[in-house]
């Protein structure tokens, strides 16, 4: 049997370390490769083809689940499992709309990481125990109604504009003109009823998907 090969994007080099350690300490694992944020993902996925990619969603660019969208979009059949601080259902909903197979808080069990990544290589929907509530819940607070009806592009620029990124920065992140950009930025101000960025950055924070 050959061992799972793994490619672990995280952006603090501790993580990696302690995640790679567990992972390389069980039995038919391999971590091929570590990368630090979206991009290198990105651009090593497909250098490597690894079996399953272990993603954070939250590093500096474009971040995992653009990267993870990318990934998919390159090959339809990329097994990819998110590890995040992010519990709760805008996130969860948005990573397993991207297509990826696993979703699970990096506060798990040891045990749980080695399970999703065993099942996720398997080709099966994995979601840890600690997201079932919000997989349950999906959307039904006002503030995440208003966010489904962005749409992936939307959300990705809706999500860096509340991290305080410029429409240069994210057409750079994106590969976007800044036309484009400017474009959905003027869409995500009217759909969720925001005039300013301010504004944007405080809605993020309320739905966890940026930390203040």
């Amino acid at each position: 049997m050959h061992p799972i090969r793994i490619l672990l994007a995280d952006d603090h080099e501790v993580v990696r370390a302690g995640y790679r350690r567990l992972l390389e300490n069980s039995t038919g694992i391999e971590v091929i490769t570590e990368v630090a944020s979206g991009e290198d993902a990105y651009s090593r996925y497909c250098d490597l083809h690894p079996d399953v990619v272990v993603m954070d969603l939250t590093m500096p660019g474009m971040g995992g689940l653009e990267a993870s969208r990318r990934i998919i979009a390159h090959d339809s059949r990329a097994k990819i499992l998110v590890f995040s601080v992010h519990e709760n259902e805008v996130m969860l909903n948005r990573a397993l709309d991207a297509g990826v197979l696993g979703y699970i808080s990096k506060r798990s069990a040891s045990a749980v990481m080695i399970e999703a990544v065993r099942r996720v290589a398997a080709g099966e929907v994995y979601v840890g125990q600690e997201m079932m509530s919000s997989l349950v819940k999906r959307t039904t607070t006002p503030d995440s109604d208003l966010v489904v009806g962005l749409s992936p592009r939307e959300f990705e620029v809706f999500r860096l504009l509340a991290d305080s990124k410029s429409v240069n920065e994210i057409a750079e992140l994106l590969n976007l003109s800044p036309k484009t950009v400017g474009h959905h930025m003027t869409s995500i101000k009217s759909k969720l009823h925001i005039d300013n960025v301010a504004g944007l950055t405080r809605l993020a924070i309320r739905l966890g998907i940026i930390t203040p």
